[in-house]
C-alpha cells in the first residue's frame, strides 16, 4: 500500500520552502521486526520494487536473493516523480532542486519513520547515486552501500546525454516519447541491438524492428509518466556530486562508515564502468572497506535490470545473514528497536 508522508516547509537548495508528498512502499517483515533494506528506484521507476507488478520482484521477495521473509524493504518515490498519480505533486520548479535535497528529504523521511540504522541501501543509475547522497549526509546510517551502474558523480559524458535529453524534453512537440527513444540507445549497446534485432524489418509496415522497439518504449513511458517528472528525474542526473561541489568526491566518500559494494557493469554506455573502477582504486586506498563487483553483459546500463542471476550472485554473500542470530541481541544495530 502507498503511504504518504508531508514535509511541510521543506528548503530546497535554491532557498525555496515548500510542502512536498513523498510516497513510499513497505514490504517484507514490519518495521521494527528485522533489517531494513532501502531500495531505491531509477529515472522511470517508483517504488513498487517487488510483487506481482514488481519492477525488481526477480531479486527482491519470498526466498529470493533479498528475501522479505528476512528483511523490511522500504522503497521511496523520488518527490515529483508522478507516482502519486495527482498532478499538484509534481515540481515544476525542478531546476531548484538536487539530488542533496532529495536525500535530505529521504533522511526526514527514515526520522518521521523512527529508522535510524539501515542494513543496506541499494539501488541502480540514479536510485544508486541517490544512496550515495544520502550516505554521505548520514555516515553512520547504512551498513551496505551497494550502488550499481552508477558513480558518486556525473561524469561529463552523463551531464552531455542529459543535456540532450534536457534539449529534446524542452523543444520536441513529442518530448517524452523522443526523449526516451534517445535515452534507449545509451542505455543499451550496439551489441544488445544486434543480437536482438538482426536488421530484420516488420512484415505489417516494413519498418526496421529497432524503430518500431524504440517508439514502443517511447509511447509506453508516456503512457504512464508525466513530463514534469522526466525534466526533474533528468535534470538530478546532472546534480550527483557527493563532495557537493566542494572538492573531491572521494574524500567525501571516505566519511561513510559502512561498507561500501560498487556494482558496475562491463558493457555501461552511461556510467563507463572505467569510471567504477577508478572510484574503486581511489576508495580503497583510503578506506578498508569498499570492494568492486562486474556485471557480464552485452545490455549495457540496462543490465542491472536484465541480468538478475548475476545480480543475486554478487548479491547472495551481503543479504545472506542469520536474522535468528541478531533477534537475541536487543540492543544490536542492525535494526530498530
Amino acid at each position: 500500500m502507498l503511504q504518504e508522508i508531508i514535509i511541510p516547509d521543506f528548503e530546497n537548495s535554491a532557498g525555496s520552502l515548500q510542502k512536498i508528498h513523498v510516497f513510499y512502499r513497505i514490504f517484507g517483515r514490519e518495521a521494527g521486526t528485522a533489517p531494513v533494506v532501502l531500495v531505491n528506484h531509477a529515472l522511470t521507476g517508483n517504488a513498487n520494487v517487488t510483487g506481482e507488478n514488481g519492477w525488481w520482484q526477480d531479486i527482491i521477495g519470498p526466498g529470493r536473493c533479498i528475501d522479505t521473509n528476512k528483511f523490511t524493504i522500504l522503497s521511496i518515490n523520488v518527490p515529483g516523480n508522478g507516482a502519486s498519480g495527482n498532478s499538484e505533486h509534481l515540481l515544476h520548479n525542478y531546476t531548484e532542486f538536487t539530488l542533496d535535497d532529495i536525500a535530505c528529504i529521504f533522511s526526514q523521511v527514515l526520522d518521521k519513520l523512527k529508522i535510524n540504522n539501515l542494513f543496506a541501501a541499494i539501488g541502480g543509475s540514479i536510485g544508486g547515486a541517490l544512496a550515495w547522497h544520502l550516505a554521505v549526509l548520514r555516515p553512520n546510517l547504512i551498513q551496505n552501500l551497494i550502488p550499481i551502474a552508477t558513480d558518486l558523480k556525473a561524469t561529463d559524458w552523463v551531464l552531455g546525454q542529459c543535456k540532450v535529453q534536457d534539449q529534446i524534453l524542452n523543444n520536441s512537440a513529442d518530448p517524452i516519447h523522443d526523449a526516451r527513444m534517445h535515452a534507449m540507445t545509451f542505455y543499451r549497446t550496439p551489441a544488445s541491438f544486434s543480437a536482438k534485432f538482426r536488421r530484420k524489418r516488420n512484415e505489417l509496415n516494413f519498418q526496421f524492428e529497432v524503430a518500431n522497439w524504440l517508439s514502443y518504449h517511447g509511447r509506453k513511458l508516456e503512457g504512464r509518466f508525466e513530463l514534469a517528472a522526466y525534466k526533474l528525474m533528468n535534470h538530478l542526473l546532472t546534480t550527483i556530486d557527493i563532495s557537493g561541489g566542494n572538492g573531491e568526491p572521494s574524500a567525501a566518500a571516505k566519511k561513510i562508515s559502512g561498507n561500501i559494494q560498487l556494482i558496475g557493469v562491463d558493457s555501461d554506455l552511461f556510467f563507463l564502468p572505467e569510471e567504477i573502477r577508478e572510484t574503486y582504486k581511489e576508495l580503497s586506498a583510503v578506506k578498508e572497506n569498499v570492494s568492486y563487483h562486474e556485471i557480464k553483459s552485452i545490455h549495457g546500463h540496462d543490465a542491472f535490470l536484465i541480468e538478475y542471476e548475476q545480480l543475486s550472485q554478487i548479491l547472495e554473500p551481503i543479504f545472506n545473514i542469520d536474522t535468528t542470530t541478531n533477534e537475541k541481541d536487543q540492543h544490536s544495530s542492525v535494526w530498530n528497536r
